[in-house]
């Protein structure tokens, strides 16, 4: 097999080890990366519901004030009772006094139901920063193992790219660029091999002229459908 060729397939392999390196990154890093995202959704969380408590503590005291006005209201119109002169004024003032009552009694229910659900959200908040503090406490435990299983990957990927910069070293220049100009839109099928006399790059069947220049290797031979690079896999050959 022709030198630059068999260089182009070593280095089409190590340029494939390199890019497998990142999903075993990802997969790594997601552990501590959702560990973090549930802590950040619980902090959400416990803002939220603090906002959320401000806001019926709001409407709790707006109540009370209303509930101070009727009562200050209730006792005035008590001591207008005694001064009234006519039936009429009489009936009026009780009118007045029923609907105060009742808003009396609106208010104590809104007041219980809005206290009810003060309580709820700040049980809420109590329970939600216990798992916050569970969650904190693994945080550097999870933190070390990943960076741990990091350490182990970027010490592999190291070795790789040794073996990609030796080669590289040792490849003919125009042989590299061309190479390199391929991979930028064929990435890792820039160089493939040729399968039942096809491309296994665009599956598309070649010549049988193009396909004897492949087995015969001793030129770079290119797919004449998309411009990958070609070769005969030796146990295949």
């Amino acid at each position: 097999m022709n030198l630059h060729l068999r260089q182009l397939i070593d280095l089409s392999h190590i340029d494939k080890a390199i890019d497998a390196f990142e999903p075993q990154i990802e997969e790594a890093n997601y552990k501590f990366e959702a560990a973090l995202a549930k802590k950040k959704s619980i902090d959400s969380d416990i803002e939220s519901l603090g906002n959320e408590i401000r806001d019926e503590e709001i409407k709790k005291k707006k109540n009370e004030i209303h509930l101070g006005e009727l009562s200050q209201k209730l006792a005035d119109n008590s001591k207008k009772s005694n001064e009234v002169k006519t039936e009429r004024e009489m009936k009026s003032l009780q009118l007045e006094e029923e609907i105060a009552k009742e808003q009396v009694t609106f208010a104590n229910e809104e007041i219980e139901r809005l206290e009810r659900i003060i309580d709820l959200k700040t049980s809420q908040i109590e329970s939600a920063k216990k798992v916050l503090e569970e969650l904190d406490a693994n945080l550097a435990s999870i933190k070390a193992e990943v960076d741990e299983k990091l350490e182990v990957i970027n010490k592999s990927r190291q070795d790789v790219f040794v073996k990609k910069e030796k080669l590289i070293s040792e490849m003919n220049q125009k042989g590299l660029a061309f190479y390199q100009k391929i991979r930028r839109w064929a990435k890792n099928s820039t160089v493939v091999p040729v399968e039942e006399q096809a491309c296994m790059g665009c599956h598309m069947h070649i010549s049988d002229k193009v396909y004897a220049d492949v087995i015969k290797a001793e030129e770079i031979t290119t797919c004449p459908h998309c411009g990958r690079i070609l070769y005969v896999e030796t146990d295949k050959e």
